[in-house]
């Protein structure tokens, strides 16, 4: 017997009530995992229980992927033309958009990111994207291609089938549409795995779905742990496709298993360490608000943080100096209170991870200009880190910290800094910041990144390709090349009469 998870917020920035179903979203029900266990969700900002939900197994992605064949086959796929598929997107849209107050609310509080973020960001991008690709649905075609006058040649943009998503903690809900939203609008079925860590707004989102009227087994939803779970996705043999969002270590894995199993197509958008490289000619002012953006948005948990932070010799002093001073401006606090920048970091495992790294800079020789400690004495709360004093060969400059930590480096020349911003596995995102816009733009095209932002940085966009160089990844999400990620191209040639 599934159970349903009912919570009242009461808090200073929104009072609400949510109640929903904890089960595994499969066919169109919410059912028990088959071994009938469950996990613990917990509040980052307290370390205590919120609820359990449901863990699925792989015997449960087996009835899962099953549910999804069916679906693609009689009522989904080819059968639903785009039309049909564009209502229904722009319907779950309009649902997100009734409910985005509890959806940032569910963020909030499985999450830890605070309520003003989760309403101003994320849950206004993730609608913003599900609308979009409603309006892409019904646009999904190929080409007539001549070759000659006794022949007729055309391509389809078919879906390709079932598609195993896998989507991280750090932005739950607006990485689901990232993901949903493409391999909707293009006729695919889905069998998804929210993170263990934060499954509440995913759970929330199978209700909507399941009220918008997508058909049964069109969306499956299990919520269960990678090493299961994700690994049995990442394997399937009737699984078509994988996109996964989450580490490079991970993505790996999931390479492998694809490739082990049917050779199943992947996109994977993973780790970065981005350059932010602050030229003497920029406006520091403008700089230093956008570099305390680039890292400590979202408590550094973000792919694409801005953590090595480049900074011409000429300005360095001013703009340490006032990057202390913004840093030191920023609200560490509850969720829910209305002067709250940076939450908690999700989990006592990211936590201590992110400690370790910051103990790790100190034995290597870097200097902890601030921060670097724990804030109250429950919950997973960090101070914002600076050091200073780094060289390249040190684990906090090489290595994905995920948290709330960066990098001041002083530069002295153009070549020096896209030199030493190159000099990492790594190719997300990158930002440059100077008035001229030449140096802006030559430095841009340079750097081996997958999105380089001028003068601003962590600028993200329903319509604008988003993915890696390196290993950032494979594939790119969001825009109209996310649509590629879903279709399968298929050459048809036929004879108009001509005999051999």
């Amino acid at each position: 017997m599934t159970s349903i998870f009912t919570h009242e917020f009461n808090t200073p920035i929104y009072k609400g009530k949510t109640s929903f179903n904890t089960g595994l979203y499969i066919n169109g029900k919410f059912v028990e995992g088959s071994d009938k266990n469950t996990i613990d969700v917990i509040n980052p900002a307290t370390g205590k229980i919120i609820t359990k939900v449901a863990e699925a197994t792989s015997k449960d992605v087996d009835v899962a992927v099953a549910a999804a064949h069916k679906a693609f086959e009689t009522t989904w796929g080819l059968n639903m033309g785009g039309a049909g598929r564009s209502r229904l997107l722009a319907k779950l849209a309009q649902l997100m958009e009734e409910h985005q107050q509890e959806l940032a609310a569910l963020e909030a509080l499985d999450n830890g990111k605070t309520f003003t973020w989760a309403m101003d960001v994320d849950t206004t991008f993730a609608i913003d994207t599900i609308r979009y690709y409603a309006g892409w649905a019904d646009k999904i075609h190929g080409q007539v291609v001549e070759t000659d006058e006794r022949k007729l040649s055309y391509t389809r943009h078919e879906p390709i089938g079932v598609v195993g998503q896998i989507i991280p903690w750090n932005f739950p809900l607006l990485m689901m549409s990232w993901k949903l939203g493409p391999a909707l609008a293009t006729g695919n079925c889905i069998v998804m795995k929210p993170s263990e860590f934060t499954p509440l707004t995913a759970i929330r989102m199978s209700e909507l779905i399941h009220e918008a009227g997508f058909p049964p087994g069109t969306f499956n939803l299990l919520t269960g742990y990678g090493n299961t779970v994700g690994a049995a996705i990442s394997s399937h043999m009737k699984i078509d496709k994988v996109a996964f969002t989450g580490s490079t270590l991970v993505g790996r894995k999931i390479m492998e298993a694809a490739a082990k199993s049917n050779l199943k197509d992947i996109t994977l958008e993973l780790g970065g360490k981005s350059p932010n490289i602050i030229f003497n000619d920029a406006d520091v002012d403008q700089a230093v608000n956008w570099a305390a953006h680039g890292i400590y948005w979202n408590h550094g948990q973000a792919c694409c943080a801005g953590s090595r932070i480049f900074v011409q010799s000429g300005i360095y002093d001013e703009f340490l100096s006032k990057f202390t001073e913004k840093t030191r401006s920023l609200k560490v606090g509850d969720p829910f209170d209305l002067d709250s920048y940076q939450g908690p970091q999700v989990s006592q495992l990211q936590y201590d991870r992110i400690m370790e790294y910051i103990q790790s800079g100190k034995d290597q020789g870097a200097t902890v200009h601030l921060g670097g400690d724990r804030v109250g004495t429950e919950g997973f709360y960090i101070n914002p880190t600076i050091f200073t004093d780094t060289t390249p060969d040190m684990k906090i400059v090489q290595e994905e910290i995920f948290g709330p930590v960066g990098v001041v480096i002083k530069f002295e020349d153009e070549e020096d800094v896209i030199r030493q911003a190159n000099d990492t596995v790594f190719g997300l995102a990158a930002a440059v910041f100077s008035q001229n816009i030449t140096r802006a733009l030559t430095t841009a095209h340079r750097l081996k990144a997958g999105t380089a932002w001028v003068n601003c940085v962590n600028q993200l966009h329903a319509n604008v390709p988003f993915g890696g160089f390196k290993q950032s990844g494979i594939g790119r999400e969001l825009g109209e090349y996310a649509l590629h990620n879903y279709t399968a191209v298929k050459s048809v040639q036929v004879n108009l009469g001509h005999v051999m």
